[in-house]
């Protein structure tokens, strides 16, 4: 079973946008050398994001080699995006398992991310004020710099 998020059985809301790194045409398994060198994971990141039920269960090869696929990535892109919001590895576990639970937690995943939202709307803020006063000091410096002198008396 993969973990994948959708309203109906054909609608895949877990997609992310474009990829930075374009996957191979036609190619949907991928050995954790190239996923590693498609996302910038590493590779025990990516063991461990398995070990923890991050992941969803992840095919092996008859080797026993992992053999990751497009839904494998489209996960970890958005994994990668709920990590940026500085969300924690626990509730984006808990995402993953309510997620596996099927449609009847559609309001609790909903509510992790609107908490999540919230955060990172704060945390925006936050930088915007940041920003205005890093403006501000540039600003002043510049405009010290360009000033005439004073003749000394």
């Amino acid at each position: 079973m993969t973990v994948m998020e959708s309203t109906s059985p054909k609608v895949d809301v877990c997609t992310a946008p474009p990829q930075a790194h374009p996957r191979p045409e036609g190619h949907d398994r991928y050995t954790i050398s190239e996923v590693v060198a498609l996302t910038g994971l590493t590779a025990h990141t990516l063991r461990w994001y398995e070990r923890i039920g991050l992941m969803p269960h992840i095919d092996r090869s008859h080797t026993g080699q992992r053999r990751f696929t497009n839904r494998d990535l489209d996960w970890l892109s958005f994994v990668g995006k709920l990590r940026m919001t500085g969300m924690p590895v626990a509730d984006m576990v808990r995402y993953a398992e309510l997620l596996r639970e099927g449609e009847h937690t559609f309001e609790q995943r909903q509510e992790l991310l609107e908490a999540t939202r919230r955060d990172v709307r704060t945390r925006i803020a936050e930088l915007q004020d940041t920003l205005a006063v890093l403006d501000y000091k540039i600003d002043f410096y510049a405009s010290a710099r360009t000033a005439p002198e004073r003749p000394c008396a």
